[in-house]
C-alpha cells in the first residue's frame, strides 16, 4: 500500500482512500452483508409450477399455512374473472426452511403448482405473432429478438403474481408477531368510488364488508356500481381497471431510511406496487393532491398524548394523516396509506390494431383467455407487496438471526425512544 494511502474502517464499509496526489480513483470496497429480507419468482404462466426463494426470515416464526392460502385464494376470486381461475385450486407447497411450522433461518422455498400445465404443448400455447397494445409483447418480442411473443407473455403473466402474495402473506406472519396488520381493498372501478373512510377504530368492521363484497369494496352501494360498470364492459368486449388502497397499522416510528434513496420506505413501497403487472401509478398519503395544495393544508401538525405513550407511535399524535405514516422515508407512528392504480386488462373481447412481427403488415392484436377486470385479485397482490417491503424493513431495523432476538431488539428500541428527552 502506498505510503501516503490510509484504510480507513466505519460502520463496516472498509474504503481504501488514495491520496490526491497519486491521482487515483478512490476504491471502495463494501465489505458487510446488511440483515434484510429479500425474495426471487420464478415460473410462467403455463408451466409446471411458480416457484419463490425467500431468504432473511428469522428462525423461529411461526407459519400460518392457513393465513397463505387464504390470501392465494382471495388472489383467484373477485368479480369479472376469467377460466383460468376455475381451473387452478392454488395451495403453497414449502420445500424448504420450515420445520414443524416454523421457520429455521434458512432460506425459504414455495411453490404453487399449475394446473394448467401446457407450455410445452404447441397446439395449445401456440406461437404469438401479433402483440397486444399494452401488453409486454411488442418491447419483449424485439428485445429478445423473436417474431414470436409467447414465451414474453408467459412470463410477464400476471399469473406470476401468486408467488408473490405467498411470500407477502408469509411476510405477514412476522409481521403479526409484532403487532402490524393490513388492510387492502378496491377504492374504485371505472365513475364507482367507495365513499368511506379508514381509521384504526373501524377498519376491522370493513374487513367483514370487504370480504362480502364480490369486487373487495367495503361499500356495497360501491359493489352494485363496480360491478355494472365490469359488466358494461363485458358486454362490449371491452376491460376494466380500477384503484387498490392498502392501510397498514401498528408500525412503529423510525422504520425505513433516510439516508439513501433504496433506503426509503416510500421508495420501496411504490417500487413494490407499480412492479405489479398493469399498475401504472402509486400514491403514498395525499399523492397527487399535495401538489395543488399549500403546505399549511398539507403536513400535519404533531402533538403528544401520554395516554399513547406504550403505543407504538410513542404518543406523538396527528389529527391528520397526509403524509400518510411516512415523512422523509420514514414510518412516523401514523398508519401507513397506500393507493395503486391499475390499467384495464391489455387482451380485449375485440381486438385493438397491430401488425404481424413476420410481415409488419396491418392485423388485429392476438388473443389469450383473460378477465374482464383483475381489480379484485389486484388488491390482495397489492395488500402483500407491500406487506414484505414493511417486514423487509422490519427485518433491517430489528435485525437478529431468530424472532426472539428480533423481538428483543424491538423492545429495547421502543423503550429507548419512549424515553427521550427525560432525564
Amino acid at each position: 500500500m502506498p505510503k501516503d494511502a490510509r484504510l480507513i474502517v466505519s460502520s463496516g464499509i472498509a474504503a481504501l482512500v488514495i491520496a490526491p496526489s497519486l491521482v487515483i480513483a478512490s476504491l471502495v470496497i463494501y465489505t458487510s452483508v446488511m440483515a434484510t429480507l429479500m425474495y426471487r419468482t420464478a415460473g410462467e404462466s403455463h408451466g409446471p409450477a411458480l416457484i419463490a426463494l425467500l431468504e432473511g426470515m428469522p428462525h423461529g416464526v411461526p407459519v400460518d399455512a392457513e393465513l397463505i392460502n387464504r390470501e392465494l385464494l382471495r388472489r383467484q376470486g373477485g368479480y369479472g374473472r376469467g377460466g383460468r381461475q376455475k381451473i387452478e385450486t392454488d395451495i403453497v407447497q414449502f420445500l424448504a426452511g420450515i420445520r414443524m411450522g416454523k421457520t429455521i433461518g434458512s432460506p425459504i422455498a414455495l411453490m404453487v403448482p399449475n394446473k394448467d400445465n401446457r407450455l410445452d404443448d404447441p397446439a395449445a400455447t401456440p406461437p404469438l405473432h401479433r402483440p397486444r397494445p399494452g401488453h409486454a409483447d411488442l418491447a419483449g418480442a424485439v428485445k429478445w429478438l423473436t417474431t414470436d411473443c409467447r414465451e414474453v407473455l408467459e412470463r410477464a403473466s400476471a399469473r406470476e403474481t401468486t408467488v408473490r402474495v405467498a411470500a407477502g402473506a408469509l411476510a405477514k406472519c412476522l409481521l403479526k408477531q409484532f403487532g402490524i396488520e393490513i388492510f387492502g381493498f378496491v377504492r374504485s372501478v371505472g365513475d364507482a368510488t367507495g365513499k368511506f373512510s379508514v381509521t384504526p377504530a373501524n377498519w376491522r368492521e370493513l374487513l367483514v364488508l370487504r370480504d362480502a363484497s364480490e369486487v373487495y369494496c367495503p361499500d356495497p352501494a360501491a359493489d352494485a356500481a363496480m360491478k355494472d360498470f365490469i359488466n358494461v364492459q363485458k358486454q362490449n368486449k371491452d376491460t376494466a381497471g380500477g384503484i387498490c388502497e392498502c392501510h397498514i397499522f401498528g408500525c412503529p416510528i423510525g422504520i425505513g431510511s433516510c439516508l439513501t434513496w433504496d433506503g426509503r420506505l416510500d421508495s420501496r413501497i411504490a417500487a413494490a406496487v407499480v412492479g405489479i403487472q398493469a399498475f401504472k401509478g402509486v400514491e403514498i398519503g395525499m399523492g397527487f393532491d399535495v401538489a395543488r395544495l399549500p403546505g399549511s393544508k398539507v403536513h400535519d401538525e404533531i402533538g403528544f398524548d401520554p395516554a399513547q405513550k406504550n403505543t407504538p407511535s410513542l404518543g406523538f399524535v396527528r389529527k391528520t394523516n397526509n403524509a400518510g405514516g411516512l415523512e422523509g422515508g420514514m414510518t412516523n407512528g401514523q398508519p401507513i396509506v397506500v393507493k395503486g392504480a391499475m390499467k384495464p386488462i391489455s387482451t380485449l373481447g375485440k381486438p385493438l390494431a397491430s401488425v404481424d412481427l413476420r410481415t409488419k403488415e396491418k392485423s388485429e392484436a392476438g388473443w389469450e383467455r383473460s378477465d374482464i377486470s383483475a381489480i379484485s385479485a389486484a388488491s390482495v397482490v397489492m395488500e402483500n407487496v407491500i406487506a414484505f417491503e414493511v417486514a423487509r424493513a422490519l427485518v433491517e431495523k430489528f435485525a437478529g438471526d431468530s424472532l426472539t432476538e428480533m423481538r428483543s431488539n424491538y423492545e429495547h428500541y421502543l423503550k429507548a425512544a419512549g424515553n427521550l428527552g427525560e432525564s
